[in-house]
Parts: C-alpha cells; structure tokens; sequence
C-alpha cells in the first residue's frame, strides 16, 4: 500500500478518535461520538490490516506481503474476535458493563506483551527502542493482571475488600525500583542471554505488581480503579506503538492514556482522594462495617401506597439513583415515574448524579439514557446540590456511600471530605433498599436514621412499579 495512502487513513482515523472523545463530553453528542469512534477504528482496522497483507514497491502495488498461511493467521483471529465481542456485547447487562470492560483492559495489557516479546526475538534493537519495548512491556503486564483482578471483584467472584499484606506499599515500591534497575540493565545489554532474562524477570515482576496493586484496593475506589485501567492500558498500547513503528497506535494509545488518566483525576476530586491514596489501598468491604460501629437509634419504614401520596401533593422532587438502580434494572420503571408525575401531577421531577455513582463513569447516565429520562432534567452533584433545601421529596434509589452525610459530619468515617448529595436537606427522604446493609464501601449511613428519612425495602424496580399503580 502506498505509504502517502497509509498515513493519510492514520491521520484521519486519529482525528475521528478525537472527535469521538470530544462528542462523548455530552449527553446530546454522545450517539454521535460512539458512531465517529466507530469509523476511526474500522478506517484503523482496515488500513492495518491491508498494510499488513499488501507489499509495495515503486511502480505499483503487488500481492505478496504474506504468504497464504500468514493471510490466514491475522484473518482468522481478527474473525473470532469479532465473533466472541459481537456475542458478548449483545449479552451482557448494564450492570455487567464495568467488569466487561475491566476484562477489555486485559486484553490491551496482554497484547502489549507479546508485541513486545516478538519484537525482542526478531532482534535488531537499538537502545532507544530496547527502553521503549522494555516499558512497554512492564505496563502491558501490570495492566493484564490488574485488570483482571478488577474484573473479579466488580462481578463478585472475589471479595471487594482490599488485600491488606504486612508493608504492601514496600512492596509496590520494590517493584518499581526493581523495574527501573532492570531497565538500566536491559537498555544497556540486551542481546544474548542477559536480555532473556531481564525481559523475563520484569515480565514476572510486572504480572505480580498487578495483583497485588489492584488487590489492595478497596471496593470503594473501583471506579476509579476502572478508569486507572484504562488509562494504563492506554499507555501500554502506545508503547506498542514505539516498538512497532506504528503512528496510529501511537496516537490511539496516547488519547486513551491521557483521556483515562485525566478522568482518574476528576474521579478522585469527586471522592476527595489523591490518585496515590488509592493506589495505596483504598477502603471498601464485603457487607462488614468499615470504621467505627455507631447506635443511630431506629429507622423507619414506609409503603409505596404512602409514598405515591407524598409524590402526589409535592411540587418538586430529586431522584438520585446509584448502582441499586442498575442491579434491579429499574430504569425504566423510574423514567415512567416521572413522566407520570410530571404530565399528570404537575410535580417538577429532576435527576441528581454524582461523579462515582455506580460501578463506572457515567453509569447512571447511561442508564437514564437508554430509559428515554430528558437530557435536561438529569444534573450533575455541583448543578443540584444547593437545590435540595427547596425540595419536597428525595428519592434515593439504590445508592447509599454517594448521599452519606458521615462524610461532612464526622472527620473520622473512612469517606470523611468526600462530596456527597444533600438529600437530608429536603423534606422527605425516601430510601428504596433491599435491606439495612452498608453500600459498597461499607460505611454505615446516618441518613438511613434521620427524622425525615424513611425505608421502602424491596426490589427498586417492584416498589417504583407499586408507587405508579397507586398513583
């Protein structure tokens, strides 16, 4: 293929991808953004896939850039790729969304290591490059085994709560100062027998930092553990990119790194959490309670008939959803609701989302979204917070650590500093759980106990389906 050809497809599948991310900052550009990063990555696809099987010499283009057996090796797995992604992708729920993509991140991880170990036994490195494919190397396999560590604690396959080994952080901080030692050795001896091992021992080291880095992360902190991930793996693309000589993969890899490591960035501000405090092993647990047990007296209960009477004589009502509205899958029942209460009752309904609600950026965004909930009526925590004061009833559906006032009260909970919704300041508060347990975190909630607070237990989806038949 001609060269002028490829990087023209480069340049454009590059800016496809920026245009993406830029129409995914909004809920109304979102499609559009998914469509554009769509494109980019079938011109990228396609592109690679034609440089990779088509030769080209001056005077012509010609057949021949791989023999039979090497068409088949780069069609047949691209096939069932897609094959296995278009199967997974159609089955899996909305909740399952964050472990999916933890799994994804692995995938990239993985990938950056064997492109850096081929490229090692083809041989012909000079210096500059043996770093590049070196580094490459160490974040791919961190972020491979990370990732699946994420993955098995979002889908529960293993506890949520952090590993808390004897010095854990020493032993994060031997690893990088082994990686460093290793690359110094690496860059400056890399043929024979010394690459070998070098190569081999961070690999092992890099696979082991993995698990224990995001093993030692609580729970609470997964979703930004999640947006770490991708911001690694990211980075490890780009690395790829070095070692292969390739722009696009170069570009791609920085968009994401950067994209997910500023997103890390905004995530931690909203749990008022530095990026090291997290990587240092985060708070969260498996039901238990975290900090210090408190007596906050007696809740009470309500039912969805008294609910719908509360609903039916406010002016203004708050629903603030969280990962509970996901689990039941009641997104849907809630959109009903408040077109119900809105055409019929008069009632001004609206949204307020914190930045972590949920297992991942944008999770109950998502979620509103797909229920057909308007645009304009889902707010951000900074663009409702001062409103709840002026507010009738609260509905919180499904989240608990993101509306727990313990994080402006009391300087000793574990999420003391970290910005949550005043739902207390309305009203009424009405809280749809299926049960008295703490959230994710594993924090004990006040709120849960205040006068103006009461509990509807059960499935969210069912009692929201009993609140609108009794309207």
């Amino acid at each position: 293929m001609a060269p002028t050809l490829q990087s023209g497809s480069y340049i454009l599948a590059g800016l496809l991808f920026i245009l993406a991310l830029a129409g995914l900052s909004k809920h109304e550009t979102s499609k559009r953004g998914n469509v554009l990063g769509c494109v980019g990555m079938a011109v990228a696809l396609i592109i690679t896939v034609l440089t990779t099987l088509i030769g080209y010499r001056s005077g012509g283009v010609i057949l021949g850039g791989l023999p039979a057996w090497g068409v088949a090796a780069v069609l047949l797995p691209m096939a069932a790729g897609a094959v296995i992604g278009i199967l997974r992708a159609l089955k899996v729920e909305m909740t399952g969304m964050p472990e999916l993509i933890a799994l994804f991140h692995s995938f990239v991880g993985l990938a950056a290591v064997l492109v850096g170990w081929v490229s090692f036994m083809e041989g012909g490195l000079d210096k500059l490059h043996a770093g590049e494919l070196f580094v490459g190397v160490f974040i791919g396999a961190v972020t491979f085994t990370g990732s699946i560590i994420a993955f098995m604690k979002l889908s529960a396959r293993m506890k949520s709560a952090p590993l808390a080994l004897p010095h854990h952080n020493l032993i994060n901080l031997a690893a990088l100062v082994a990686f460093v030692a290793l690359t110094v050795v690496f860059v400056l001896k890399h043929q024979g027998a010394v690459g070998w091992i070098m190569l081999a021992a961070v690999t092992i080291i890099a696979l082991a930092l993995g698990l224990h880095l995001v093993a030692a992360i609580g729970g609470g902190d997964m979703p930004v553990v999640v947006s770490m991930l991708n911001s690694y793996s990211g980075w490890a693309a780009a690395a790829a990119g070095f070692t292969l000589n390739n722009d696009l993969l170069i570009i791609t890899g920085a968009l994401v790194g950067s994209s997910g490591a500023y997103l890390s960035y905004i995530m931690c501000k909203a749990m008022n959490r530095s990026f090291i405090s997290v990587i240092m092993g985060g708070f969260g647990s498996d039901g238990a309670v975290v900090g210090e047990a408190k007596d906050y007296g007696e809740h009470r209960e309500i039912t969805a008939p008294e609910v719908a009477e509360l609903l039916k004589h406010a002016s203004s009502v708050i629903i603030t959803p969280g990962y509970g509205m996901a689990v039941a899958q009641a997104q849907t029942a809630v959109a009903e609701l408040t077109t119900k209460l809105h055409r019929e009752h008069g009632v001004k309904v609206r949204f307020g989302i914190h930045p972590v609600a949920g297992r991942l950026p944008g999770h109950m965004n998502v979620l509103l979204a797909e229920a057909k909930v308007p645009y304009d009526i889902v707010l951000e925590m900074d663009e409702i917070n001062d409103d709840f004061s002026d507010t009738d009833v609260v509905l919180v559906i499904g989240a608990n650590d993101t509306v727990n006032p313990a994080a402006l009260d009391d300087p000793h909970s574990p999420i003391a500093g970290m910005p949550v919704l005043h739902v207390w300041e309305a009203g009424q508060v009405i809280i749809f759980k299926r049960s008295m347990a703490t959230g994710y975190a594993g924090v004990q909630n006040p709120l849960f106990f205040k006068e103006n607070s009461a509990m509807l237990f059960g499935d969210a989806k069912q009692r929201v389906e009993d609140i609108i038949r009794a309207l």
